[in-house]
C-alpha cells in the first residue's frame, strides 16, 4: 500500500469512526441495546435437599461444560456448617473453590442463605445477624457480589411441605401483630448493611416465604431502610397468587426497578412443590425495559433428571434473554 492509499484507508476508517461514535451519541440507547444479561446456574438446580448431595464444586464444573457465566452458591449446599463461625480450614476450603471457580471460568455470583429475623427475641435476631455477617465474610473470601437475604417467617406453621400446600401464608405468631415483624426485620437487616458495605456485598433481599412473599412486603422493606447496600432479589416463581397457574408478572413488575439479582425457576417434570407456567421472553422485556444488566441464575425446581433438565433449560433462558 502506497502512501495516498494510507491515507485514504486512514481517512474512512476515522471517519466511520467518526459516525458511529456521534451516533451513539446522539443514540445512548444504542450501545445499552447491544448489552446481554449473563447466566448463572444455582447449585440448587442439582440437589433439591435430598440425598445424594451434590458437590457445589460439580455444579461450578457443569456450568462451565454449558458455557454458563456464573454460578449461584446455595449455602447449605457447601462443606461448610451452616452456624458455626469461620475456620482456618474453612477459609482454606473457600480458597480451593475460589481457584477452582476460575480454573473453569465461571464467576461466583452469588450466595443463597437461610436466615430469620422474624422473632419476638432479640437474642435469636442477634443469632441471625451474626449468622448473616458470616456469610457475607463467606461471599468476600469468593469474590461474590451479593448475598441472598431472606427475611425468615412467623414459624406457625411447622412442616414446609404444609406451607407449600397453603402457597406460602401462614398466622403471624399469636400475641404479636404484622407491624411487629416488619420491625424485627428492619432492625435485623440494619445491623448487617455496615458489613456488607465493609466487604462490598449487596444484600439482595428475596421474594421469599415470609414477609417479602408479596411485592408490598418486599418493597416495604426496602422503602423503609433505604440502603445502596440492599436491593430485592427477584424470584420468578415466588409470588403465589390464585388460581396458582402462571407466574405473577404484576407482582414481578412491582420490584423489576428494584432487582440487583434474578433467580429464573423452571419445572421440568413437574415441580417438587408447585408447577407455575413461566413466560420468560415477556420476564426479559420486563427487566430490560427497567435496563437491569445483571445476572439471571437458572433455579431449576422440577422432579426431571437435573443433568437433562437443567441444559433445557440454559437453552430456554438464552433464548428468551438473547
Amino acid at each position: 500500500m502506497n502512501r495516498r492509499n494510507f491515507l485514504t484507508t486512514s481517512a474512512v476508517a476515522a471517519s466511520s469512526l467518526a459516525i458511529r461514535s456521534t451516533s451513539a451519541a446522539e443514540n445512548p440507547n444504542a450501545l445499552r441495546q447491544k448489552l446481554r444479561v449473563k447466566l448463572a446456574i444455582a447449585t440448587y438446580s442439582y440437589w433439591h435437599f435430598r440425598d445424594p448431595k451434590v458437590s457445589v464444586e460439580a455444579v461450578i464444573e457443569k456450568a462451565a461444560d454449558l458455557g454458563v457465566e456464573g454460578v449461584d452458591f446455595l449455602h447449605r449446599q457447601m462443606d461448610l456448617p451452616e452456624k458455626e463461625p469461620l475456620t482456618a480450614a474453612h477459609r482454606a476450603y473457600l480458597s480451593r473453590l475460589k481457584r477452582h471457580s476460575f480454573a473453569c471460568g465461571v464467576a461466583p455470583v452469588c450466595l443463597s442463605t437461610h436466615q430469620g429475623f422474624v422473632n419476638p427475641d432479640p437474642a435469636v435476631i442477634a443469632t441471625n445477624v451474626e449468622h448473616t455477617k458470616k456469610c457475607i465474610e463467606i461471599c468476600y473470601a469468593l469474590g461474590i457480589p451479593a448475598l441472598r437475604l431472606n427475611t425468615g417467617r412467623w414459624g406457625t406453621t411447622k412442616d414446609f411441605d404444609e406451607l407449600m400446600r397453603n402457597h406460602g401464608e401462614e398466622a403471624v405468631l399469636p400475641g404479636h401483630t404484622i407491624e411487629e415483624g416488619f420491625k424485627w426485620c428492619m432492625d435485623g437487616i440494619q445491623q448487617c448493611l455496615a458489613k456488607a458495605e465493609e466487604c462490598g456485598v449487596t444484600l439482595a433481599l428475596e421474594n421469599h416465604w415470609g414477609l417479602a412473599r408479596t411485592a408490598d412486603g418486599l418493597l416495604r422493606i426496602l422503602d423503609g431502610i433505604k440502603s445502596p447496600w440492599l436491593g430485592a432479589l427477584m424470584d420468578t416463581g415466588n409470588f403465589l397468587t390464585a388460581p396458582y397457574v402462571n407466574a405473577d408478572y404484576e407482582q414481578l413488575a412491582q420490584i423489576a426497578p428494584r432487582a440487583v439479582f434474578v433467580q429464573a425457576k423452571t419445572y421440568p417434570g413437574g415441580g417438587e412443590w408447585y408447577t407455575l407456567k413461566m413466560d420468560y421472553a415477556r420476564i426479559a422485556r420486563m427487566l430490560a425495559k427497567v435496563n437491569y444488566r445483571g445476572y439471571v441464575s437458572l433455579e431449576m425446581e422440577g422432579k426431571e433428571d437435573p443433568d437433562t433438565a437443567v441444559p433445557k433449560s440454559i437453552v430456554l433462558l438464552r433464548k428468551a434473554f438473547a
